[in-house]
């Protein structure tokens, strides 16, 4: 999934996953947004906990998607729904 996501190059696509709280969250969101960005870097590794960091078009601010909790995806005309990961 993280493969089909990096393939969106800055367009905006919409994911439903699972939180860690055990809710569910529909984003729409994009990659690339280098807004508030300090150089500072994290203090972990998003990809060591399947983590992508993605800029939240409603929050206006940087979010993590849990990749492997994702239970919908669609960004243009290419949709992928993977119901079996819903709670």
């Amino acid at each position: 999934m993280k493969q089909v996501i990096q393939e969106t190059k800055g367009k905006y696509f919409s994911v439903v996953f699972t939180k860690k709280d055990g809710s569910t969250r529909r984003m729409t969101a994009r990659l690339g947004v280098k807004k508030g960005i300090n150089g500072k870097g994290m203090s972990y590794d998003p990809n060591e906990k399947d983590l992508m960091v993605v800029w939240d078009a409603q929050k206006n601010d940087y979010r993590m998607v849990n990749l492997s909790t994702i239970i919908s995806f669609k960004c243009g005309s290419k949709v992928i729904n993977n119901r079996s990961k819903s709670v």
